[in-house]
């Protein structure tokens, strides 16, 4: 058996067996999306592409902003 295949049905049957841990892994699941997605919206809005007008304007802005630190 390969060290691939041990490994693998190791975490496979660990995952399988799990009662609680199922019900964790699915609320970490859906933390890890509200905070990526949801949050990703309405907090970090595209800086870039609503105040500049084109890649070449965007280029230039952040070229400046890594050349000349204030």
């Amino acid at each position: 058996m390969s060290i691939f295949k041990s490994i693998f049905n190791f975490y496979y049957s660990g995952f399988r067996e799990m009662k609680l841990g199922k019900q964790l892994w699915i609320i970490i699941l859906i933390k890890l999306f509200f905070m990526f997605a949801i949050l990703k919206l309405f907090f970090f809005p595209n800086f870039l592409k609503s105040n500049f007008h084109s890649d070449k304007e965007r280029a230039e802005y952040v070229t400046e902003q890594l050349t000349n630190p204030k």
